[in-house]
């Protein structure tokens, strides 16, 4: 008997009649033979209507009350399918984060997991019911206090819960066929991925890929949690996301030959941040992150100019989630006069593509393909940043689009027809 973990997303439970298709395929797989937990997400678009509502009610909505709001939402879908399950004839039992030994820390909106302790599910399992557990929260043991893991919590629920049951494969249902080589919202002939690496798929998910969320793929690679991803609409194969033995190697240490271009990814949620007239002089740019540092804002890419010969001054620039960057000016503004820059500037109309591939190691001139398929769209380049497996791009938020339909094409990953997106509105 293998234990399957499998995740629902939000457009997969988005209503009755997918509740109802969700839960015959569970049971599926529980007739199999297979013991079977659940991780799932809120009905379509539930939790940014909460958000909404709860910035109706106030500017600044306490973390804690929206932590308690925003869990309602996948409280809802858990006991609606453990509801359909128990129609068909099967046990289910459904679970909260913080009963099915979710441990997280007691950051408020983005609580990260500290310890699993799935008591509850595994005593359901070995009753022979099938565990249904509301994705995205979490407990602190400190405070007493329910919390959410952030965007993708769900995806991160699945995974830990995977490692700490050590099931046999966690699989990711959602409302497209798999890994493809781009968003097909984003470009329509964008082809699905077989196969993928974990390398690989945290590059494309560092770079705004949202089929996966990053801290879930992390949490599978440091884990060896392997993943599935598949369509919640049909039974088509999908994509594994396998842990590599080595570079080169698959997870069995076989030989395999690497995509030069595995994938290209597209984020909108960023925003730039470029600190004007700083001195340029050892220490200044340590200072300057550590008063970003103390905001908690994620940084990104960061790009420092050469200084100016007359003045010795020098622009530092870097990109931070748009959620951030109120919190990120109101500290350096703060700290001005102690950090000694003349001006800020703040733009959120910025775009990122990120070409990933892990090929890239062996083959020469992918750099000056990416340049020329941009440079022959009109497409300008504000900031670059590489990895060993990655190149991302900074451009206008409008032209994001045309960038990665034409980078995709120029490195051949086009598909002879349009990729099918089931459910979903990508809000």
């Amino acid at each position: 008997m293998a234990l399957i973990v499998q995740k629902f997303g939000g457009s997969s439970v988005a209503d009755a009649e997918s509740i109802k298709r969700v839960a015959k395929r569970i049971v599926e797989t529980r007739k199999a033979g297979n013991e079977v937990v659940v991780a799932v997400s809120a009905m379509g678009d539930t939790t940014d209507n909460l958000l909404d509502l709860a910035h109706e009610v106030t500017l600044l909505p306490a973390p804690r009350e929206l932590d308690m709001l925003l869990t309602a939402g996948e409280r809802i879908s858990m006991a609606l399918l453990a509801m359909a399950i128990k129609s068909m004839g099967f046990d289910a039992r459904s679970f909260t984060g913080s009963q099915a030994g979710m441990i997280t820390d007691a950051q408020h909106g983005s609580a990260r997991i500290v310890d699993v302790t799935p008591g509850r599910v595994r005593g359901a399992l070995d009753e022979g019911a099938i565990a249904i557990v509301a994705g995205f929260q979490g407990f602190n043991r400190g405070t007493g206090d329910i919390t959410t893991l952030g965007r993708g919590g769900s995806d991160t629920t699945a995974v830990a819960l995977a490692a700490a049951l050590e099931a046999d494969t966690c699989e990711i249902y959602t409302d497209v066929d798999g890994i493809f080589t781009a968003d097909p919202r984003i470009v329509p002939r964008a082809r699905p991925i077989r196969r993928i690496s974990s390398e690989e798929m945290l590059e494309l998910a560092a770079g705004g890929a949202k089929v996966l969320h990053i801290r879930a793929v992390e949490y599978a690679r440091r884990h060896g949690v392997t993943l599935h991803v598949r369509s919640s609409f049909n039974n088509k194969e999908g994509t594994i996301v396998y842990n590599p033995a080595a570079p080169g190697q698959d997870e069995n240490g076989d030989p395999v030959e690497e995509p030069v271009i595995a994938g290209v990814a597209t984020d909108l949620g960023e925003a730039k941040i470029t600190v004007v007239g700083v001195r340029d002089e050892p220490g200044r740019a340590a200072e300057i992150f550590t008063t970003v540092a103390r905001t908690g804002a994620n940084i990104d890419m960061i790009v420092q100019n050469v200084s100016a010969a007359a003045t010795g001054l020098t622009d530092i620039s870097f990109t931070l989630p748009k959620a951030s960057a109120g919190a990120v000016i109101a500290a350096l503004t703060a700290d001005q006069s102690r950090l000694g820059y003349l001006t800020l500037q703040h733009d959120d109309q910025i775009g990122k593509l990120a070409l990933v591939g892990a090929g890239m190691r062996t083959n020469s001139g992918v750099s000056a393909q990416l340049f020329r398929a941009l440079a022959d769209a009109g497409i300008n380049i504000e900031m670059i940043s590489t990895s060993e497996i990655r190149i991302s791009v900074v451009t206008r938020a409008d032209s994001v689009q045309a960038a990665a339909i034409a980078v995709h094409t120029a490195f051949g990953l086009d598909a002879d027809t349009e990729a099918i997106v089931y459910a979903g509105t990508g809000r």
